[in-house]
């Protein structure tokens, strides 16, 4: 069996004394692995590096081998995280958060706002509200979609600013008022656009932005999985508050 496609490195694990497993995010067959032989030379560590671009040929003789991958790079910017310590926190923390994907679970959707986004992470307030949303759409892949669109309690669009830790759905601010102890935060730059113009978020925002989509992260996909939510994502948020301001 063979097949060609696009993909991006997510992670590399070592196989014997010059070969590596190629863990990647690939346009058409979801997350796929498959050994690459020679993966600690030089000509290809480099290439190998999270956050790069490759053109993948997979070969095996049944699917359900792990298969052989022939490499070839086709985009670095691992490079370029070396200079920033959130820029390579937000790599490693959007590729360890698609282990929660199912192996060769197709998701075109995600892996275009994945190269989206490793394209333009590197501004502490850019790269948080990034990773909130990209991890928005994680949990709309893996089928925990929130709606945060309207208010459940009386419909309205305007003013929502609160989550049920539970339904996933909105509430406004003078609905959910009563409620506000058992509720989570909603974001201004996650609320639906109501013709304002909302101001960048802060830091706090951001911290906000977080907590909501790893509430759910952890409970409905990782805890589900026996597994935690990296913990290069609470450095992440450190960096981003520190550098953002605003708390």
């Amino acid at each position: 069996m063979e097949w060609t496609d696009e993909a991006i490195v997510l992670g590399l694990r070592r196989q014997g004394e010059s070969h590596a497993v190629l863990e990647a995010m690939t346009r058409e067959r979801g997350r796929h692995l498959g050994l690459v032989r020679g993966a600690r030379s030089q000509k290809l560590a480099a290439a190998l590096q999270t956050g790069n671009r490759l053109r993948l040929v997979w070969r095996a003789r049944l699917d359900e081998h792990l298969g052989i991958y022939a490499v070839e790079p086709i985009g670095f910017r691992a490079a370029g995280y070396m200079e920033s310590p959130i820029a390579l926190l937000a790599a490693q923390t959007l590729a360890a958060l698609l282990r929660l994907v199912s192996e060769r679970d197709p998701h075109p959707d995600l892996y275009a706002a994945l190269d989206e986004v490793l394209d333009r992470i590197g501004d502490p307030v850019e790269t948080g509200e990034l990773v909130v949303r990209f991890e928005l759409m994680l949990l709309e892949g893996l089928g925990i979609g929130l709606d945060l669109s309207t208010c459940a309690l009386t419909g309205a669009t305007r003013d929502l600013a609160w989550v049920s830790p539970k339904t996933g759905r909105a509430a406004s601010r003078a609905a959910g008022a009563p409620f506000a102890d058992r509720l989570l935060p909603l974001p201004a730059f996650l609320a639906p656009a109501d013709g304002s113009n909302h101001p960048p978020p802060d830091g706090a925002d951001l911290a906000a932005g977080f907590r909501l989509t790893g509430h759910f992260l952890a409970r409905h996909a990782a805890q589900e999985r026996g597994r935690d939510l990296p913990e290069t994502r609470d450095r992440l948020l450190a960096l981003i508050q520190r550098d953002a301001g605003g708390g």
